[in-house]
């Protein structure tokens, strides 16, 4: 690991201020994805910004019922919270769906969603990968690819991101809070992830020398029928194959009132189902309506060689969840 320089910042304006001095320097909170890289030689950034002792570490609710989460929130933390787990129980169930309980005890809700795909490509100095070294080529395209995309990738790259947490609060339509030379800003989490295009070295839209001050989740999904469910290779402790989060509201005429639905690990970025939403919106809640809203989703869907089988998974979750939602209201 090569040397770097290092600031414990005690102020958001502080810590700003010295990724704005320190082009390409990184936050570090838990670390508990960029140490890794750092020892891999994946990342190697000339100046860290601690974030621990920043004033972010709460969960508070705002007066206009919406929720908001501080960026050093612990993940362990934001899923055992009430008020998370009573009224976004699709986030508390991707957080504890998501890595060990002793990584999601350091893991912060800022650094979840800035964390790097875990593409073997990547992470592998000796392989190709756009991602790290743009212009290299992707060696997952043509090599080991069945964890990889089969939505919105392009020539380029074919990676997924990783976390549980963002597709739950993609679904529950949270905000990211940033903060930069130019004040404070808020982008939607579902626009937050960039899809890769012609440069998949971006992975978000966080312009230079921002930071992640939390999240907000709004008070028009709370308390709402949610969950998130994740199918993976082993019970515990791995990357989601293929994961599904929704929010489902019924009318009392049993037709779809309001619908959030996401997919994870399908893509760059988690993916807003809007086109299965807006064939929901306005119509029945039965598994008919349901089939065809995400087969109109997932026919966008372009496998690679060895990952078609992600289609039917991802539909097969999607179904489950939108029919467990919908039950109470039918019965």
């Amino acid at each position: 690991m090569k040397p770097f320089g290092y600031l414990r910042a005690t102020t958001v304006q502080e810590a700003a201020q010295a990724l704005v001095e320190h082009p390409g320097a990184r936050c570090l909170g838990g670390g508990t994805n960029l140490v890794d890289l750092m020892k891999l030689g994946v990342e190697r950034p000339d100046f860290l910004v601690e974030v621990n002792r920043l004033p972010l570490d709460t969960v508070a609710e705002r007066p206009d019922g919406s929720l908001s989460v501080g960026a050093t929130v612990r993940n362990s933390d934001l899923a055992a919270h009430p008020l998370v787990r009573d009224r976004y129980p699709a986030l508390s169930q991707a957080l504890l769906a998501g890595a060990s309980g002793q990584l999601r005890n350091a893991a912060t809700t800022g650094g979840n969603l800035l964390q790097r795909t875990r593409c073997p490509y990547f992470q592998d100095v000796s392989k190709p990968c756009n991602k790290r070294a743009p212009g290299s080529g992707c060696g997952a395209r043509d090599g080991t690819h069945r964890d990889h995309a089969v939505l919105g990738h392009s020539d380029h790259c074919v990676a997924t991101h990783p976390s549980d947490m963002a597709v739950a609060l993609a679904a529950l339509d949270a905000r990211v809070e940033l903060y930069g030379t130019e004040g404070a800003r808020s982008v939607p989490v579902a626009e937050f992830h960039r899809l890769p295009g012609d440069h998949p070295e971006r992975d978000t839209e966080i312009r230079a020398g921002e930071l992640i001050t939390g999240v907000v989740l709004p008070a028009a999904t709370a308390s709402l029928p949610s969950a998130y469910r994740k199918a993976r290779d082993r019970a515990s402790y791995a990357f989601a194959l293929a994961a599904v989060a929704a929010v489902l509201r019924l009318s009392d005429d049993g037709t779809v009132a309001q619908v959030g639905l996401a997919f994870g690990a399908l893509a760059h970025r988690p993916w807003r189902a809007t086109r299965a939403e807006d064939a929901l919106r306005g119509g029945p809640a039965t598994p008919d309506a349901f089939a065809h809203a995400v087969d109109l989703e997932l026919q966008e869907a372009r496998p690679l060689r060895d990952n078609g089988y992600k289609v039917g998974l991802a539909r097969g979750l999607a179904l489950d969840v939108l029919t467990r939602l919908a039950a109470p209201a039918r019965t």
